[in-house]
């Protein structure tokens, strides 16, 4: 036995008209939103680079320092092997004044040798790490400067943002409910291929009207048959160029308003001309 989804049962009873009416007032509602969505601009996509920025900027710093640490502790290993190499070099020396044979002394001095050429190499790569050091140290005071800017530009756009925001939110609100309370009235798969169009469409209109025998979303021209069937109102009727839902102009015209239609139909046909005869 299958169950009847319960928001399709409820909506059994409302005719055709009534969910064309309820999608274009969501239209209307949800154009209202985008309207008051463009009045912050691109500020929500700055404040979001803004805040991107900064964390790579927090992460550089951190590697840098890191880095730095590094080659601190390396530059601390290398000064410790030239003290060893020193007393290495000391302790050598003292052998030397007490070798039996000129094979002995040539054999400490090599390890002399050897442990000075230590010393060199050891304070060589000293001067290259501290340059290196110094170097990331310069970089990292860079990056601080320009973090403190990227914070003082986010702080700045934070509080825009917000005041636009603490401007039109209310307003917002009410509409997105508003738009909530006709959702109720339309089936899921009208909703779902209502916000499809939307998503696809450029200026996110899905429902637009018939203006001047045309599309009201991508101004193709409508044969007047089809145009009879939307003012009708008995089934949904989409444009068979851009997708759009198709309404009549006086949708939202609860007085008399196919009566408004056909007789704007009426006036629009060209009137017959009669020719005058002659007596």
């Amino acid at each position: 036995m299958t169950t009847q989804n319960p928001k399709a049962a409820d909506l059994k009873d409302i005719s055709v008209e009534e969910k064309l009416r309820a999608l274009y007032e969501m239209q209307s509602i949800d154009a209202e939103v985008d309207r008051i969505k463009t009045l912050r601009g691109e500020l929500p996509l700055e404040v979001q680079d803004l805040e991107d920025e900064i964390v790579g900027l927090d992460t550089r710093i951190s590697n840098l320092n890191t880095e730095v640490s590094g080659l601190g502790d390396t530059v601390t290993k290398k000064k410790q092997e030239i003290k060893e190499a020193d007393l290495l070099i000391k302790k050598y020396e003292a052998q030397q004044s007490n070798v039996r044979n000129n094979r002995e002394f040539d054999s400490i001095s090599k390890e002399i040798e050897f442990q000075k050429l230590e010393i060199e190499l050891c304070e060589k790569r000293i001067k290259e790490f501290s340059a290196e050091a110094a170097n990331k140290k310069t970089l990292i005071e860079k990056s601080d400067a320009v973090l403190a800017d990227k914070k003082v530009d986010l702080d700045a756009k934070k509080g825009e943002l917000d005041a636009i925001v603490s401007e039109t939110q209310l307003e917002e609100d009410k509409l997105t409910e508003k738009s909530a309370d006709y959702r109720t009235k339309i089936e899921d798969r009208l909703i779902n291929a209502y916000t499809r169009i939307r998503s696809n469409a450029r200026n996110g209109l899905a429902v637009v009207t018939v203006e001047r025998d045309a599309c009201g979303g991508c101004f193709n021209k409508i044969p007047p048959q089809r145009q009879m069937d939307i003012r009708t109102r008995k089934k949904i009727i989409v444009c068979e160029y851009c997708g759009r839902i198709l309404v009549d102009r006086y949708i939202c015209d609860y007085d008399n308003s196919l009566e408004k239609a056909d007789i704007e139909a009426a006036e629009a046909k060209p009137k017959r001309r009669t020719r005058k005869t002659k007596a």
